[in-house]
Formats: C-alpha cells, structure tokens, sequence
C-alpha cells in the first residue's frame, strides 16, 4: 500500500509547526524552474536569500553585499552581476539559484536536479560547490555516475517509494540497476578516482560482454 502521511523533521521540528522565516533559515532550495514576474538583476536574485535574516523593511547592507558577492564568486557569475536574469541561459539560471541558495547561509540545502541544462565541466563544478560548504545536502540527481562520485548516501526511489538505501558502494550495483533502471550496466572502481563508474549497455549496436556470465 502506497503511504500518503507521515511526517518530516528538521533539526527534530516538524517543519508543519515552523513559520517560513524559520524554515527559510534552517533550509535553501534549488529548483529546477525558476520563473519571475518581474526583469531582476542576477544580484538582486541573489540578493533574495538575504531575506530570512531581515527584519521588516530593512535595507540591506555592507554585509550582505559581501556574502552575496562572495556567492556569485563561487559559481563564476559574478562578472555577470549587473546583466537580467531572465536573459541568462538556464545553465545560467541554475548557477544563479545556487548562489542564492548559497547566500541563504542555511545549514541544510535542498536541491532538485540541480545540473540539469549544465554541461560536463559545469555539473561538477556545482557539485563540488555543493560538497565544499560543509552543510547537509539532499539532492535528487539521475546520474548515477554523479550520484556515486558525489554522495555519501543514496537513497533510489521506484513508484514513488524508497526501494534501497545506502552508501554508493553498497546500492549501487550490477543487479540493481538491471532490476530498477530495466538495463544492463557494468559497475567497477575507476583507478583514478577511486569512485564507482557505471558503463550501460545499449540495447542495439551492444557489444559483446567481455566477462564471463
């Protein structure tokens, strides 16, 4: 039977009882779609993750300034500071999101396929952004190579349910991506790395498995 209650925590609250500028100051969110009503500045979205730590009215000042400088730095966007968001490509977009987020100062992130639109180079440079703060993350991500490189858990949902859960070593594997995903894959340590590497299948053109079944 399919669950529709339950409840959710953070930090031990039930996030039900808390009020959005608590929640906003406990938890950042990158989305995959990112639409305003308005032509904003790439800093004046960013800009935005300075409100949970406001007052009513107030201005913002030198501090947040520098943090929200400091954000676009670490997504290589600051050169483009002045430039409207909407004019961004959505690669762009999505950095400028993360740096908002990042601006937030939360300790928990949240974070739904957030290199979607982004090419090789820049999907791991937003992981790595994402590892390197040091905060709790939950990301849903469909590349299970990134997922192995960067999580320290996985959790794989099939129908709206978690069907495995644990580190990348132990729920990555073989039979789990043929049973899950519907198609054959090899998984081996990569020698540079360390990390798992997945190498699929295709079902036409395949080429022969060296190994032995």
């Amino acid at each position: 039977m399919k669950r529709d209650c339950g409840e959710i925590t953070l930090d031990g609250r039930d996030i039900d009882g808390l009020s959005l500028r608590d929640s906003a100051l406990m938890m950042s969110v990158v989305t995959q779609h990112n639409y305003y009503n308005f032509d904003f500045k790439v800093e004046e979205v960013v800009m935005m993750g300075r409100t949970p730590h406001k007052r009513t009215m107030e201005m913002d000042n030198e501090e947040d300034r520098l943090i929200v400088e400091d954000a676009l730095s670490k997504v290589n966007m600051l050169d483009l500071r002045d430039r409207s968001f909407s004019s961004l490509s959505g690669g762009e977009q999505q950095r400028i999101i993360l740096a908002r987020a990042l601006a937030q100062q939360t300790p928990c992130l949240v974070l739904d396929e957030p290199t979607n639109h982004l090419d090789v180079k820049y999907q791991l440079e937003v992981l790595d952004i994402v590892k390197s703060i040091g905060c709790t993350a939950l990301c849903a991500l469909h590349d299970l190579n990134l997922a192995a490189q960067y999580c320290d858990r996985i959790y794989i949902m099939q129908n709206g349910r978690i069907v495995e859960n644990g580190t990348p070593e132990d729920i990555i594997t073989e039979e789990m991506i043929s049973r899950i995903y519907g198609v054959k894959a090899s998984v081996e340590r990569h020698p540079g790395t360390g990390k798992l590497n997945i190498v699929y299948y295709p079902k036409y053109g395949r080429v022969t498995d060296p190994r032995p079944e």
